[in-house]
This record gives C-alpha cells, sequence and structure tokens, in this order.
C-alpha cells in the first residue's frame, strides 16, 4: 500500500468521527501487518468499545513482535471485561507459546466468565498440553460455553487422558456440549472413544450424529481405531 494511503488512514483513525475510524481499521485488512500495527495501536484506546475491540481482534491477526506484549498487557490490566476476552482470543490467534501462562492465570483468576471462555478456547489454540490441568477444571463449570470450550480444548491438545473425564457429558442435555464432545473424541483415538462415537452418531439431534459420524471417519482414515475395540458397548 503506498505511504500516501497509509498517511489517509492514520488521519482516519484521529478523526472524531466514529464511522471513520471503524473504516480505517477495517481497511488495514490489506496492510501488512509490520505497517498495520503501529496504526492500530493509536485506537487502543479508543473511547468507542466497539473500536477497542476491533483494534484488539486485530492484533491478534496482524502479528508482530509488539503483539504478544501489548495483548498480554489488556489481558492483565484492562478493565472491560469484554476487552479482556478479546485480548485471550487474539493470543489463541498468535499461537505464541508464551501466551500459556497468561491464559492460564486468566482462566484461574478471571472474574468474568467470558473472559475465563476466551481462554479456555485459545489454550486449547496454543495445542499445549500443560492447559489440562485448567481445561480439566473447567468442566466443572457452571457455564455450559466453558463446558463445550474446554471439551473442545482436550480434543486439541489431544489430551487422551481426558477420555473418562468428558464422556460424562454423553447424554448432556445440550445438544451443544454433545456435538462437542463428538468432535474431541475425533482427535482422541482411544476404544472407549470409538464406542462412545458409536454410541452418539445414533443421536437424536442430526448435528451430533453428524459430528460423530465424521469423528470416526477421521480415525478410521488416520488408522486409529483398535480393531479389536468392543463396538457394541453403550455408554
Amino acid at each position: 500500500m503506498s505511504q500516501v494511503n497509509l498517511e489517509q488512514i492514520a488521519g482516519q483513525l484521529e478523526s472524531q468521527s466514529t464511522r471513520d475510524r471503524l473504516l480505517a481499521l477495517v481497511s488495514l485488512r490489506n496492510v501488512a501487518p509490520f505497517e498495520a500495527v503501529p496504526l492500530i495501536k493509536k485506537v487502543l484506546d479508543d473511547e468507542n468499545l466497539q473500536i477497542r475491540s476491533m483494534a484488539v481482534f486485530a492484533l491478534g491477526i496482524k502479528a508482530t513482535n509488539e503483539c504478544y506484549p501489548l495483548l498480554v498487557n489488556i489481558l492483565e490490566s484492562d478493565p472491560d471485561y469484554s476487552i479482556r476476552a478479546g485480548a485471550a482470543g487474539a493470543l489463541g490467534y498468535l499461537e505464541d507459546p508464551r501466551a500459556f501462562e497468561p491464559l492460564n492465570r486468566a482462566f484461574f483468576e478471571d472474574t468474568d466468565w467470558l473472559v475465563r471462555f476466551s481462554a479456555a478456547v485459545s489454550l486449547g489454540n496454543l495445542k499445549d498440553p500443560r492447559a489440562y490441568e485448567a481445561l480439566t477444571k473447567a468442566l466443572d463449570s457452571k457455564e455450559g460455553v466453558i463446558q463445550q470450550a474446554a471439551i473442545a480444548a482436550l480434543g486439541e491438545i489431544k489430551a487422551v487422558k481426558s477420555v473418562d473425564k468428558i464422556l460424562t457429558f454423553a447424554q448432556s442435555e445440550d445438544w451443544l456440549v454433545r456435538q462437542k464432545l463428538a468432535e474431541a473424541l475425533g482427535n482422541l483415538p482411544t476404544t472407549k472413544s470409538v464406542s462412545a462415537l458409536r454410541y452418539l452418531e445414533k443421536d437424536p439431534h442430526p448435528n451430533v450424529a453428524a459430528t460423530a459420524i465424521f469423528s470416526l471417519k477421521r480415525l478410521d482414515e488416520a488408522e486409529l481405531i483398535d480393531p479389536s475395540a468392543d463396538l457394541s458397548s453403550g455408554i
């Protein structure tokens, strides 16, 4: 992008018009990260919550060396829970292994469920086995969305030892929880996973059944299904 256009975007980001600042942020999608991040930083403390949220999200997409410390600082100090949640989510996009510690702290220490949810999702995105403790603790949450995030993330980190724990959700009343379970089991090749997926492929909700069938196919194609597995048992 030409310097003229970058200067125009910089000017828009300092405009008194919320619309101008929003449009300027959107226009950064085609700008290289090293050019975009200095401009994104201009609105990280914007008075408009939507603009701040977009800017935080953009730091996760336009990754440079500056983005990680900026996002950690926002996660740990911003007074608005939605901005902290956005920072947690953006850290997951970075897929930087250093993010494990701040995300783990956010999960255990933040007082808002949305931040904990975002932290759980991002811990899965990191695919770091150290997240096992936090994610298994999240299974005990009273919030269904956090349970969903934890189940999915345990699959992402390929925590085979979590199978017994997550199978307790096979008869959850929430079909979204059952669907996340079917999805996660596709990453956890054990005989119990196969048996559970055979059970879930008969689920009354079509989305759950379709996910279970897909996960079984995935395990089969990867030759991860043990042919000696007892597929006749229920849950």
